[in-house]
């Protein structure tokens, strides 16, 4: 099975006149952020697949994310955390969430948003994003009951730690992300924010088994379908 994944720019070829046929054979979408939400819109339309994405730390002018607020003119609502949690979009957020898509049984955690390096929206101190994954441990633990794993696919827009960020605050990853790997084992960690300028560079590293994947612009991933994924 094959899942298209993007992030941070966009794709030509996604925009091309072949882009139907190029990416028939991927079952859904999957974005890790910082990508205008017309773009998710203009995939889903011509695709006609379900997509999936947390928010990045840019395009966050299209809505009036305000943490004191709780919707803005279009409709658009906002948890506690400033969270997006319903859009006029056909997109499903999963920022802050899990899963679980239908079509192959694979269970997905967003955890979008950058490090905090100058008070923006959708940045969080180390602190705060293992805050965010201290909420979803409920929901992982009855994952592990009900389907014999805590998740399939990890999705964050900033890098775990060491594996692929950069060196200033604002690209820096979470820790907490290499502590979450080790304690709930997903089969792939799929973050962007960190550009990668040159086709040839790996995208691919493994940290203690799962596959840490920079999806920047786009990437296809092939995975196997999880046993018994009609049991969600």
């Amino acid at each position: 099975m094959k899942i298209l994944c993007i992030s941070d720019e966009t794709e030509p070829l996604i925009y091309s006149k072949h882009s139907r046929e190029h990416f028939r054979e991927c079952t859904f979408v999957i974005s890790a952020g910082d990508l205008p939400l017309s773009y998710y819109d203009y995939i889903m339309t011509i695709q006609s697949k379900v997509l999936y994405y947390v928010y990045g730390n840019h395009n966050l002018e299209q809505f009036d994310v305000d943490m004191g607020r709780l919707s803005d003119s279009n409709g658009t609502r906002f948890n506690s955390d400033g969270i997006l949690t319903m859009s006029h979009f056909g997109g499903d957020l999963i920022d802050g969430r899990c899963c679980i898509d239908r079509s192959s049984g694979l269970i997905i955690v967003g955890l979008g948003g950058s490090m905090l390096y100058n008070g923006g929206k959708s940045q969080y101190t180390e602190a705060q994003m293992r805050w965010r994954i201290m909420k979803l441990v409920p929901r992982l633990l009855y994952n592990r009951i009900r389907y014999g794993r805590y998740l399939d696919i990890l999705v964050t827009h900033a890098a775990p730690y060491g594996i692929g960020d950069g060196p200033d605050p604002c690209h820096r990853g979470f820790e907490c992300f290499l502590s979450f790997m080790e304690r709930f084992r997903p089969k792939y960690l799929l973050h962007g924010h960190i550009h990668l300028y040159d086709e040839n560079s790996n995208r691919i590293t493994d940290y203690k088994g799962t596959k840490v994947i920079n999806i920047y612009k786009s990437f296809v991933l092939e995975v196997a379908e999880p046993k018994g994924k009609n049991n969600g």
